[in-house]
């Protein structure tokens, strides 16, 4: 009866641990990188469906970098609206936090979160999408009929293709 007890309060603290999480995680580029939760996103001038990061986190993230010129990584740099400053960025406590979910609403990269397990995935920019989407040209690719014959997509450039696919999940 004492380890059902004990075991019961483990879980509860378990739920209560999972409710208000210390840390997040952040999927950028296929890499997962723990950072530290902003205290009380809310109130940290921005919405539930904003993810505030210290500036040092972006970094470790997704190896972006505030610089005069914007949000920089290597050559590449995305100037901030000066009008719309405190949505990206604001300074409490001697931190500097940014607000990565509404960067990624400004480069049009898609996101989604799991509030409830503190995990944030962000998906590939478009111009990271070598065009396929731009230029409704699907990438070629090869695959065996019913019969084992292989069946390159540039085989039928220029006609009619009907590809029906199905998966299990």
């Amino acid at each position: 009866m004492r380890y059902l007890f004990i075991a019961v309060i483990l879980m509860a603290w378990a739920v209560v641990v999972r409710a208000q999480p210390s840390t997040r995680v952040i999927i950028y580029d296929g890499v997962a990188t723990e950072v530290g939760a902003a205290p009380n996103v809310v109130a940290l001038n921005g919405s539930v469906r904003d993810l505030w990061i210290t500036t040092n986190d972006l970094k470790r993230a997704t190896r972006f970098e505030i610089k005069p010129q914007g949000v920089c990584r290597d050559q590449l740099c995305f100037p901030l609206p000066r009008a719309q400053q405190a949505k990206f960025m604001f300074r409490k406590s001697g931190t500097n936090w940014f607000n990565l979910a509404e960067f990624a609403r400004l480069i049009r990269q898609p996101f989604a979160s799991d509030e409830n397990n503190g995990v944030w995935y962000f998906g590939s920019r478009p111009e990271d999408q070598n065009g396929f989407l731009t230029s409704l040209e699907a990438p070629d690719f090869t695959l065996p009929d019913l019969n084992g014959k292989l069946h390159s997509l540039s085989d039928f450039r220029g006609k009619k293709v009907l590809l029906v696919t199905w998966a299990s999940w």
